[in-house]
């Protein structure tokens, strides 16, 4: 498995690519262990990695983001002894520390010892970790397909559509406690393809989560942006997402005057 872990690498990587790589490839394997075990039937892939494994966008992520949108015979301990038993049998060692919230659950598995066999670093003790967080309480109103992914590994996985997908990235965008440069460099992405929020599910999570509707709709959905982009500290974003960049050039799009540019061309 080492072997194939390196086939991922080329001479002129950079080790912090290499270990964005390794990540990445971790992802897929966790994918596919939990299509084989039918985890989509109970769970659907969303938010920053599920937009780079779907639609190849150029950003590295670290986590696994889920959510419960079928509860009937759904099963939360049950899903990292699975995981952590599949991947024993593909030669990876993996431990996991659970946190069962209210609301929120997470699985963060370590590897360790991989980034040493990788010769990514000199400490055995070094773990790469990826974090499976489930919300098992989703805000309403999204819709749900099923792409086939082929990449290393063919399975298929069902996640929000993009329209649904964009608005749980507008609401992590401008209503998550602390800067994320993650979600924004997402958000540029969105709005060079000139997607759609879905509506519904985007007013439905701010209520959740703020205690009221905002009404958003294509009428007010400019002010809206423009009103909250200015208030977000890009530089900030900027130290959050650059590790997770392959072209680090895209940092200069993290540039209020641009971005407020880019809300208006892509909206009528």
């Amino acid at each position: 498995m080492i072997e194939i872990f390196k086939q991922q690498f080329t001479s002129d990587m950079s080790a912090e690519e290499k270990i964005n790589r390794t990540r990445e490839f971790l992802q897929l394997i966790l994918l596919k262990i939990m299509y084989d075990k039918n985890f989509f039937e109970n769970l659907t892939f969303v938010g920053g990695t599920a937009l780079r494994i779907i639609y190849d966008t150029k950003r590295f992520s670290e986590d696994l983001d889920f959510s419960l949108t079928k509860k009937a015979g759904y099963n939360f301990s049950k899903i990292s002894p699975k995981l952590i038993r599949t991947l024993g049998l593909y030669g990876l060692k993996a431990e996991a520390k659970l946190k069962d919230q209210k609301i929120v659950q997470s699985a963060l598995l370590k590897f360790s010892g991989l980034l040493k066999d990788l010769g990514l670093s000199y400490l055995k003790e070094q773990n790469l970790s990826i974090k499976i967080e489930i919300d098992s309480n989703p805000p309403k109103g999204w819709h749900i397909e099923n792409t086939l992914i082929n990449k290393a590994y063919m399975f298929n996985v069902a996640h929000f559509d993009l329209s649904s997908l964009y608005a749980t990235k507008l609401h992590a965008c401008f209503y998550r406690k602390f800067i994320k440069g993650r979600d924004f460099y997402d958000f540029i992405w969105y709005l060079g393809k000139k997607i759609k929020p879905n509506y519904i599910l985007l007013n439905n999570a701010i209520k959740q989560t703020e205690g009221y509707n905002p009404k958003i709709q294509e009428e007010n959905f400019k002010a809206f942006l423009l009103d909250k982009i200015k208030k977000i500290d890009l530089k900030e974003a900027k130290k959050d997402v650059e590790r997770f960049l392959i072209d680090k050039n895209e940092l200069r799009l993290f540039n209020l005057e641009m971005l407020q540019d880019a809300i208006r061309a892509s909206l009528p």
